[in-house]
């Protein structure tokens, strides 16, 4: 996909889609419990899944407000640093 900003098309970027957040993974660690779902509309500071490692339960807080449109993990998996959880647009 071109990069409208880059190429001069900047009157056409609203046809252009833009997530407002990648959430990823800070760490390795086991999806514990995941408190959202796709479609769920959230707020700055909302907890969207839960992480174990260690024997800690961490919670993964959003930093923007917005509509889960997609929510990459399951309870179970075994996630590593930089791994998408979710997306928010």
């Amino acid at each position: 996909m071109r990069d409208p900003l880059c190429l001069g098309e900047w009157e056409n970027a609203e046809r252009w889609e833009f997530p407002v957040a990648e959430v990823r993974a800070e760490m390795v660690a086991n999806v514990w419990k995941i408190l959202v779902a796709e479609g769920d509309t959230v707020q700055d500071g909302d907890a969207l899944v839960i992480l174990e490692s260690m024997k800690m339960e961490i919670p993964v807080l959003t930093e923007d407000a917005g509509v889960i449109t997609t929510l990459q993990v399951s309870e179970g998996d075994v996630i590593q640093e930089g791994d998408l959880i979710a997306v928010i647009d």
